[in-house]
Formats: structure tokens, C-alpha cells, sequence
């Protein structure tokens, strides 16, 4: 099964358009993340749609970010981009009557949905802000021949 890497795909385009501070082409995002623009603009109109990036079309069109980093969570993309199931474990429901059954989905609904409020609550409590001042620490730590982007 493949990992949904949306959340973090977004994340990283969100930082480079605030690094670069001008609107940014579906291709010239495309070509980062190695994906098709078409795929860029379904992902980017959910976020659009949540008021997080504006888009213009045409000549010296593009997304911009419509909310500072620091108005925008973690948990706030992750929403934005249809608040998929965090886990990809599910239960067995073949035999909805046997009592073992039962215990055993039981006990994993439970541990599911307890680390699943614990995740949200995290990524509730982090900005995108904080992501991109982790990022200017570890850049600003390297040695001047290795700063590059």
C-alpha cells in the first residue's frame, strides 16, 4: 500500500512560496515534486478552497499564499486536503458475531482513535511557521558551499 504524502508535499510547497515571495506556476511546482501540473492544481485548488493560497491565471499567474505560515497548522492542511484516515490499519469484519472478533476490533478502535486525537492535537499545535523556522536553522547551519535550494 502507498503512503499518502499529500500533507507533506503541501507543506514543503507552502515554505518554498513563502521563501520566494512571489507566485509560483502549477509546472514550476510540478517540477519539484515531480508530479504532473494537472495533479498541482486539483491539490492547490483544495487549499485555495480553504482560503490558504490565492491563484491567478494568466501572464505573471500562479499561486501566492493567502495567509501568513503562522495562521496556518498542520492540522489545517491536513483537513484541507480531505483529513484522511492517519492509519491505514484496518478492522476485520468478516465475522461481526464471533465474540473474539469483537474484543479484538474492540480494543483496536480504541487504540486507533485515542492515537488518532493525539495526532490531530499535534499537528493542531503546529504552524507551518515552525516548520519553516526549523528549516532556516538547519540552512543557516551549513557551511556556505552546501547553501543551495
Amino acid at each position: 500500500m502507498r503512503n499518502d504524502t499529500r500533507l507533506s508535499r503541501m507543506l514543503h510547497v507552502l515554505i518554498h512560496m513563502d521563501r520566494h515571495q512571489q507566485r509560483t506556476t502549477s509546472e514550476t511546482i510540478a517540477r519539484m515534486l515531480e508530479t504532473n501540473p494537472v495533479v498541482v492544481r486539483r491539490t492547490m485548488g483544495l487549499l485555495r478552497e480553504k482560503g490558504y493560497v490565492t491563484s491567478d491565471k494568466g501572464h505573471n499567474g500562479g499561486w501566492a499564499l493567502a495567509k501568513p505560515l503562522q495562521q496556518i497548522t498542520l492540522l489545517d492542511i491536513h483537513q484541507a486536503l480531505g483529513a484522511q484516515s492517519i492509519f491505514s490499519i484496518g478492522l476485520a469484519t468478516d465475522h461481526p458475531q464471533c465474540l473474539v472478533e469483537q474484543a479484538v476490533n474492540d480494543a483496536l478502535s480504541q487504540a486507533f482513535d485515542e492515537a488518532q486525537a493525539l495526532l490531530l492535537q499535534r499537528l493542531g499545535a503546529i504552524s507551518v511557521a515552525d516548520l519553516a523556522n526549523d528549516f532556516e536553522h538547519r540552512y543557516q547551519s551549513l557551511p556556505a558551499s552546501r547553501k543551495t535550494l
